[in-house]
């Protein structure tokens, strides 16, 4: 009889002891699972940060090529062109001299004073001296120079954009002074 009394006192201790056993197992299995979601965690932030970034610079390109859209669908005005000769820019450089300033200057009044909705096309170009990929820099240097300083001059940054040509579409052969010269330029195309 006492068997019959201490049964289900034997069999409830074996759960118990069956459950312990059960827990320990389940913490051990359980922390793995929550390390690797920690971890997961931590790269999705680190992915929501890049895409975030990748916005940012997706929505700057989109600017640019509705603001080249617009350039493409306009009709040509006219153009100026800035050669070495008066530009002086530096031979791998992109700083503007005085002379060029005092130029965008006059440009840039004329373009208030015409009072006309234009869009300007800034194309960087250089001679054929160094690499291409650095020529293409150069260019893009040279054209971003004369935009920031229009811009500063009042010409509003969505009316513009630039190009770099770099060594492409010479002017002049290559092989003189004075071809390299003339190769070294800034057009600002003007569309309506």
């Amino acid at each position: 009889m006492s068997m019959i009394k201490f049964g289900p006192l034997l069999i409830l201790a074996g759960l118990a002891t069956a459950g312990c056993a059960t827990q320990k197992y389940v913490d051990q299995h359980v922390g793995v699972v929550q390390d690797q979601v920690t971890a997961l965690q931590g790269q999705a932030q680190d992915t929501s940060a890049k895409v975030q970034q990748l916005d940012t610079t997706t929505q700057q390109a989109l600017m640019r090529a509705e603001a080249a859209g617009k350039l493409a669908a306009g009709k040509f005005v006219y153009s100026m062109v800035m050669s070495d000769d008066s530009a002086h820019f530096p031979v791998s450089g992109a700083q503007l001299s005085s002379e060029e300033t005092a130029r965008l200057d006059d440009f840039a009044n004329k373009l208030k004073t015409d009072n006309r909705n234009v869009y300007l096309e800034i194309q960087g170009y250089t001679d054929s001296t160094g690499s291409s990929e650095g020529n293409l820099r150069l260019g893009d240097e040279r054209a971003e120079a004369v935009r920031r300083y229009l811009s500063k001059e009042g010409v509003a940054l969505n009316r513009m954009s630039t190009i770099s040509y770099g060594q492409d579409n010479p002017v002049a052969a290559n092989n003189t002074r004075a071809g390299r010269a003339q190769n070294r330029r800034v057009v600002v195309v003007v569309l309506e």
